[in-house]
């Protein structure tokens, strides 16, 4: 039964490809799932890191920050 979610097509590279038909077998797990696990971890990876780039923003322009250590106080 095909599946009503969105596709993506990614050429990667033959080493890439390998790798992740590697996981794939080692996990038992479709290559697609791999991939699609891989890009989750990815973009969780970058979210963080933007999430850390906004903070650290807000705490040079914020009036209202206190130093980490009295926070837990």
């Amino acid at each position: 039964m095909p599946t009503q979610k969105p596709r993506l097509n990614v050429v990667v590279t033959d080493e890439i490809y390998k790798i992740i038909e590697q996981l794939s077998i080692r996990e038992g797990k479709s290559m697609s799932v791999i991939a699609k696990e891989l890009l989750e971890d990815a973009i969780d990876k970058h979210e963080d890191l933007l999430l850390s780039e906004l903070t650290q923003k807000r705490e040079k322009t914020s009036k209202k920050t206190i130093p980490h250590d009295k926070a837990w106080e």
